[in-house]
């Protein structure tokens, strides 16, 4: 009898390609990982990792037993959502993961709702890039993932994932209190052509949507300083050292010395959750879901 631990092991080792991206994802030690799948070699009598350089990588094997882990696993997890579809008790875990503005802008009062309407559900939360949300929900490392896009660069969602858009976003553009456009009641990209912008991390999608939106526009980016946390950009625009988009989600307290002023042009953040599909008779996901929609209306009616 193959044992579903193990095999939720071997599914981790093929998913994220080493011992310590699965131990990652599975949150253990990479010393249970290599005990886990030991005992599943001896339960099959084959070998099913070999060693590559420093790393392992799975035998034809352990590939052949992959296939068939992954596909079992999803049974097991449709199995689990029609039972508690059918009991329709809200109970158990669920794990969300978010970028960081909607992290601060929507986990709260998401984690308020859930704790008052169901005390029984546990909610596990951490904070993700959309690109790394859309990954660890496809994997099964979280059940949702809250992410974004622009009007004008959408995220590409793969099959098996379900959608639901939670709100949508209205972009500042933050400079210096004496710069000479901070009196403007708005402003247009255009008009930033020759100054220095703050910008989000290289390879981040908010990084290459800022680099195509401003190249579509004829302006060819002078990116000079860049920074993860919206707040960090923020203070190195009030210290005077450039210009960055400022979206209004999670935004908090603005420092002295920055002026905020919409942009003329349409320009909107979209903040969707996205979940796998074969999860989405869970009263826990279904729970989780209807909180994070009213989370983001509160933002929506409080003006982000």
């Amino acid at each position: 009898m193959l044992n579903l631990e193990r095999l939720r092991t071997l599914d981790a080792l093929a998913r994220h390609g080493s011992v310590s991206g699965a131990a990652d994802g599975l949150h253990v030690t990479t010393s249970a990982v290599s005990q886990q799948m030991a005992k599943l070699e001896r339960e099959v009598g084959q070998r099913l990792l070999a060693k590559n350089g420093r790393g392992v990588r799975l035998t034809d094997a352990g590939r052949l037993l992959a296939d068939h882990a992954a596909r079992i696993l999803s049974q097991v997890e449709l199995a689990q959502s029609d039972i508690e579809a059918q009991r329709g008790e809200v109970v158990g875990e669920v794990r969300i993961c978010a970028f960081p503005t909607a992290a601060r802008g929507l986990f709260p009062a998401m984690l308020t709702s859930l704790r008052a309407d169901h005390p029984d559900l546990t909610v596990r939360t951490r904070e993700l890039e959309p690109e790394q949300g859309l990954r660890a929900v496809f994997r099964g490392d979280v059940d949702i993932a809250v992410v974004l896009d622009w009007s004008n660069k959408r995220l590409p969602v793969p099959g098996g994932l379900t959608k639901a858009e939670l709100l949508d976003d209205a972009p500042d553009i933050a400079m210096p209190a004496g710069h000479p456009l901070a009196d403007r009641d708005e402003v247009d990209l255009e008009d930033f052509a020759d100054d220095p912008w703050v910008s989000w991390p290289e390879g981040e999608f908010c990084y290459d949507w800022l680099m195509f939106t401003l190249r579509s526009r004829g302006i060819e980016p002078r990116i000079a300083h860049l920074a993860g946390e919206h707040h960090t950009q923020l203070a190195l625009i009030a210290a005077g050292f450039g210009v960055c988009v400022a979206p209004r989600l999670g935004r908090g307290p603005v420092p002295e010395g920055v002026r905020l002023v919409p942009v003329r042009q349409t320009m909107r953040r979209h903040v969707h959750a996205v979940w796998r599909t074969d999860v989405d008779r869970r009263p826990s996901v279904r729970a989780a879901v209807a909180a994070l929609r009213a989370a983001g209306a509160g933002v929506a009616a409080d003006g982000g």
